[in-house]
């Protein structure tokens, strides 16, 4: 397997989960807005409501904070909460990962520079993949 990260680039750490769609649809009924702001930032609820079928959208999210606490090996709790990771889109509509001030913390405590993330989801299941990863500086050979 052939595995390419960033020039000089070294993966520290996985993380994935998944979960049923129709799982967060029911915490959100149940639950609502008090769900929702517990778990999703601002900029996260605005795009998956955006979206035809916001629950699929807003589970593959749900699923990426996962993913990315497992990647740090803290789950959620008191090192990493629920709103420490945010999912946005990049240039090219891919996920990217905002980390707040408690997720750079634990990202610099692991040596990592970057959180990489893969998300994806059908009608009934959302999954996402996280990857720590530590580049070295431009020039710098990264150790055999």
């Amino acid at each position: 397997m052939n595995l390419t990260l960033p020039p000089g680039g070294i993966l520290l750490s996985l993380g994935c989960d998944v979960i049923e769609v129709e799982r967060i649809r029911g915490v959100l009924d149940r639950q609502g807005e008090r769900f929702l702001q517990r778990v999703f930032t601002d900029e996260e609820r605005a795009y998956c409501f955006g979206r035809k079928f916001p629950h699929q959208h807003l589970a593959a999210r749900f699923a990426a904070k996962e993913a990315v606490s497992k990647a740090f090996t803290t789950g959620i709790g008191a090192e990493l909460g629920w709103k420490s990771v945010s999912i946005y889109h990049g240039a090219r509509q891919e996920p990217l990962v905002r980390l707040d001030e408690q997720g750079l913390l634990l990202l610099a405590r692991t040596g990592a520079t970057h959180v990489l993330v893969s998300l994806s989801h059908t009608g009934t299941v959302a999954m996402a993949v996280a990857a720590l990863v530590r580049q070295h500086p431009a020039g710098t050979p990264a150790p055999s």
